[in-house]
């Protein structure tokens, strides 16, 4: 069964919705047994975030590398079973330059099955890595 443009949109802001709140157990339910979160090789958090706790296993990651003040969407661009996020995150030292990505969305069943983002440029993120470093 495929979602509607309109549901898949929904859908997408929805996961930003729960996760950016910390609702783990809602977002969990949002992804299929197989979900999977893949980030590149190039990323300091490069690897394969697998199940219905790989989305939570990725963020805790992440927060632990990165002070990220802010995930600012500008868009959310989808069709039925694929969705395209474009977000700039911010991190709290504000002399670092924001990090640029879209995060592709595929679905399977009206659930997320797959997340892969796609950093603009992963020296940012690193940036912000070296920096939280720095300040512990």
């Amino acid at each position: 069964m495929s979602m509607s443009r309109e549901e898949t949109i929904a859908f997408v802001e929805r996961l930003y919705t729960v996760t950016g709140a910390g609702d783990w157990a809602a977002a969990a339910d949002m992804l299929t047994e197989d979900f999977v979160a893949y980030e590149a090789d190039s990323m300091p958090m490069a690897g394969a975030y697998r199940g219905k706790t790989g989305l939570y296993d990725l963020f805790v990651k992440v927060m632990t590398m990165v002070d990220v003040v802010g995930l600012d969407r500008s868009s959310v661009m989808a069709e039925a079973d694929c969705a395209i996020a474009v977000i700039t995150m911010r991190f709290a030292d504000p002399s670092l330059a924001p990090a640029e990505l879209c995060e592709m969305f595929r679905f399977r069943d009206t659930k997320c099955c797959e997340i892969k983002p796609f950093y603009y440029d992963p020296a940012q993120f690193a940036a912000a890595c070296d920096a939280k470093r720095a300040s512990a």
